[in-house]
């Protein structure tokens, strides 16, 4: 590569990023305060999610041990648990 061609690759590079820089998605992210508004709520949701989805995956669990009351082992246990959560309702 000699040097004029290397001095045309960066000259391209920098108009590159230049364009990249203006293009609107970095320039509402390159405000701090919409910034850290927008991470606030995708903790919030990522929160919320979690809660729900282990909520669920709970229900679920506990409603297929429900079914298993003849097992002698953790029957007694699941009963248990069933109790305590019809109480809770």
């Amino acid at each position: 590569m000699d040097q004029q061609e290397t001095t045309g690759d960066l000259a391209r590079l920098a108009n590159e990023v230049a364009r990249l820089n203006s293009h609107r998605f970095f320039t509402r992210q390159n405000k701090p305060l919409r910034l850290i508004g927008l991470q606030f709520l995708k903790g919030l949701a990522f929160g919320l999610g979690t809660v729900l989805g282990a909520s669920i995956l709970v229900s679920a669990i506990a409603l297929v041990l429900a079914q298993f009351e003849w097992v002698p082992i953790i029957g007694g246990w699941v009963a248990d648990i069933a109790r305590q959560m019809d109480a809770a309702n």
